[in-house]
């Protein structure tokens, strides 16, 4: 929790130099063709032929895209976006943490197991990080109370292991949910403004829709590009998890297989 806790404050403050160089790159750029149109002759724009303007970049275009759409919803859609990648990020880091190569610890296991009894492969267990060594120390530390009591003891810490590996991970799917309906709340709540300013004119005129329109459409994007983004971690975590498990439960069963070959 720690981690997660220190690198939310990280991309948090990430965010927040990001949008402050954003403002004041867009107040420059304001300055400058301002000074630019006052200083610029009369004459010389008559003899001169305008130049087509430059297509903006991706990013300018999406900074530009951001800021219309209103500090409010794209705020907090963007909040989802930060909290949502800073969990997803600690879980990948933790999930591949916890792979281990089981084939090479059962063989290990079953090594010290014939060499040097359940201590020595206890031993080997704690020197392997992972549920699995974990799982398997505790099936060791109960085979002294027989193999039924030591695959209980599997099956109980499994579920425990499981448990840890799948902490924060509902988080990851409330963002992917929240963000799209924030925009969507966005969007309706700008579609309200508009007809508000329609109301308050009298007529039915294009260009007092148009701004509104256009920033409620924009919090509806950008909701679901967060979804969209999200979802994808979302499911590459969740076949980590499952992919996890299965081998829990097969080196769970080949722990009891040992244990009973052991004994006999």
């Amino acid at each position: 929790m720690k981690r997660f806790f220190s690198l939310t404050v990280l991309l948090l403050c990430l965010m927040a130099s990001a949008t402050t160089a954003i403002a004041q790159e867009t107040d420059s750029l304001a300055v400058q063709e301002t000074e630019v149109a006052s200083e610029a002759p009369a004459e010389m724009a008559q003899e001169q032929p305008q130049e087509a303007p430059k297509k903006a970049g991706f990013t300018q275009e999406l900074k530009k895209r951001f800021i219309e759409g209103g500090p409010g919803f794209m705020g907090i859609v963007l909040l989802c976006l930060i909290l949502g990648l800073a969990i997803a990020i600690e879980r990948i880091i933790f999930l591949n943490l916890s792979t281990t190569n089981t084939a090479k610890l059962t063989a290990s296991v079953e090594e010290a197991l014939g060499s040097g009894g359940v201590e020595a492969a206890k031993e080997v267990c704690r020197n392997t990080k992972g549920p699995v060594a974990s799982i398997f120390y505790q099936g060791l530390d109960r085979s002294s109370e027989g193999v039924e009591n030591a695959e209980k003891a599997v099956v109980a810490y499994g579920g425990v292991q499981m448990g840890q590996l799948e902490k924060n991970v509902s988080w990851i799917s409330l963002f992917i949910a929240l963000a799209p309906m924030l925009g969507f709340m966005g969007t309706v709540i700008g579609m309200i403004q508009a007809f508000d300013k329609i109301e308050a004119a009298g007529d039915m005129q294009p260009s007092l829709v148009a701004g509104g329109i256009k920033v409620a459409l924009l919090t509806t994007v950008f909701g679901l590009i967060v979804a969209i983004i999200l979802q994808i971690f979302y499911n590459y975590i969740i076949s980590k998890i499952d992919s996890i498990v299965n081998d829990m439960e097969d080196a769970s069963i080949t722990l009891i297989d040992l244990l009973a070959a052991n004994q006999k």
